[in-house]
């Protein structure tokens, strides 16, 4: 009974079909069933073929037929054209002349180069990217030990500056933030590229392993040796940690320094800290005098209502269902959320931690996911139901949320930090609403000075609202002169403080600056119905198209 059970464990099948193999032709070193002699013996008349039973079959090298003289095998290698020749090929043929060698001889010489090359891969390469594994590792943890310092000592720092200067601080930490992720990113690129090395490094090996015991001339004889390729660890960017220091004069003066940037803090020099603060956020980098899409992503949804980035090159997406995925910046799947929404959530968003969050309609939450579960994170105030949400750069979430009220629903923005209410955004302290009565959503972003842009889609108008709640100015689109009425979707702020928010009308986006004032359109990367918008950490634009299921991530800034 095991005997048996062996047996049809290890059944050789037919080269030609999937039946049992009962001959073998000698001649071409293929497994045949009885049906397929004949079959064999037509595709390749031209050809001699030995056909003896399979228990009686002789196992050597395959000689390829040659293709310019009918019925003959190529038993030379011709090395000036480092191709298999036939002795008419050499004798009378284009290869007259040439300097042949027999093709076992090649075969032996390759071989022995694959076996050559598969050991100095696991004996020295391997273990050598494994190191360098290490050691990124370890630079890794170190990175995330000083950026956290960082954070420490400026928070300490904050505290003996007067609340006037909360806007200089603001910045400060935006860019220890910005130059510590832009360590940490290069050395989690960096280890990316490594750890992918390792992988190609150990297919190559497999590869090589089945290839050198290989009879097949052919695919043993197209062997090119990679091994010059990975003798060297691919460049990476040599890290930066900016300097935090300050000096404190009680009374006199207050000045911190980081990365090269000082502010000093004396009596009647209000001014000048305006100049410097200007002088940093224009000096980060400036738009493109003509953007460039760097890709265009497929997604398996026909209906995309938008998408959060994380890190450099991937993003949460959501639409049309339950489901959220996250892809890169390829279009790979890297992960999937089953929300608990029954009509599928009504927005995402991604934590200053990189955990995701969405609303739920149905159970009026905000929900976080942790462990692959999702737990409720926000319960808005009875009645009132949470749709579009924005993660600030402090950790707060910023939650639009509404109300149904007579014919018109009710909406309001809450400043949630943690689960309690921090601030509520809904009138100028005069009475009046600052956002329209209606049944569209607010999508909004907080910028680097602590302003709330918004875009009221019930009113057809970007609002951006201070920190104390006043409505600084209202963008309608006029400036841009765009053939149809303005529709603003998706809205984030970048690190110059510049806004940018989708037109889904016009097919574009328009850039502001932290003031309101235009600065121009991008209208020509093929943005049709741009809903989605969300910034990733190397400061490139990720724009859903709503109706196309498409993302386009867009370069716009140059840096200096």
């Amino acid at each position: 009974m095991e005997t048996s059970t062996s047996w049809a464990q290890d059944v050789i099948t037919c080269d030609l079909c999937d039946k049992p193999t009962q001959q073998f032709c000698n001649s071409c070193q293929v497994n045949l069933c009885e049906t397929c002699v004949k079959k064999h013996r037509d595709q390749f008349k031209s050809l001699p073929h030995d056909i003896v039973p399979f228990l009686e079959r002789i196992i050597q090298l395959v000689f390829p037929e040659c293709r310019d003289h009918t019925g003959q095998r190529c038993e030379l290698n011709c090395k000036k054209c480092n191709t298999p020749v036939c002795v008419k090929c050499i004798a009378s043929g284009p290869h007259k002349g040439h300097d042949v060698e027999e093709l076992t001889e090649t075969h032996e010489n390759k071989v022995r180069k694959i076996k050559s090359d598969t050991e100095e891969l696991k004996a020295k390469i391997i273990p050598k990217y494994q190191n360098e594994d290490q050691k990124i590792g370890n630079a890794i943890i170190k990175t995330k030990s000083k950026i956290e310092d960082l954070g420490k000592k400026s928070k300490k720092l904050r505290k003996l500056w007067h609340q006037e200067v909360d806007n200089i601080f603001d910045k400060i930490e935006s860019m220890s933030q910005s130059l510590g992720e832009e360590n940490l990113n290069a050395l989690q690129g960096y280890h990316h590229k490594i750890r992918n090395l390792i992988s190609e490094i150990n297919t190559i090996v497999k590869q090589n392993e089945k290839l050198s015991i290989s009879n097949n001339l052919l695919k043993v004889n197209k062997y090119h040796s990679k091994i010059n390729e990975y003798q060297d660890f691919p460049e990476h960017t040599d890290l930066h940690f900016p300097f935090l220091d300050s000096n404190i004069d009680e009374g006199k003066e207050l000045s911190i320094e980081i990365g090269g940037y000082r502010v000093t803090l004396k009596e009647m020099s209000q001014p000048n800290l305006s100049t410097d603060v200007s002088r940093l956020t224009t000096g980060i980098g400036e738009l493109m005098d003509k953007v460039r899409v760097i890709a265009t992503i497929p997604t398996t949804r026909n209906y995309l209502d938008g998408i959060a980035c994380v890190g450099e090159a991937e993003a949460w997406l959501f639409g049309e269902s339950e489901t959220i995925t996250r892809i890169d910046i390829h279009g790979a799947v890297k992960d999937t959320v089953t929300s608990t929404c029954l009509l599928g959530p009504y927005d995402i968003s991604v934590t200053r931690g990189r955990e995701l969050i969405y609303s739920d309609l149905i159970s009026k939450t905000v929900n976080i996911v942790r462990d692959r579960k999702s737990k409720t994170l926000i319960t808005p105030p009875r009645g009132w139901t949470p749709w579009r949400l924005s993660c600030t750069r402090s950790g707060d979430v910023l939650v639009h949320v509404f109300k149904e009220s007579g014919p018109q629903r009710k909406n309001k923005i809450i400043r949630y930090q943690g689960q309690n209410i921090k601030e509520e955004i809904c009138n100028d302290g005069q009475g009046n609403l600052i956002f329209k009565d209606g049944g569209y959503s607010l999508y909004m972003s907080e910028n680097n000075n602590g302003d709330v842009c918004v875009s009221d889609i019930n009113a057809d108008t970007v609002v951006v609202v201070d920190k104390t709640g006043r409505v600084r100015f209202r963008y309608d689109g006029t400036p841009a002169r765009r053939e149809k009425s303005f529709d603003p979707r998706g809205i984030v702020t970048d690190a110059l403080s510049q806004i940018i928010v989708t037109d889904y009308n016009n097919n574009c986006l328009h850039i502001l600056d932290q003031n309101g004032q235009f600065l121009s359109c991008v209208d020509d990367c093929g943005l049709e119905k741009p809903v989605g918008l969300s910034v990733d950490s190397e400061g490139r634009l990720w724009v859903g198209l709503c109706d196309k299921g498409e993302i386009k991530v867009i370069e716009y800034l140059q840096n200096k």
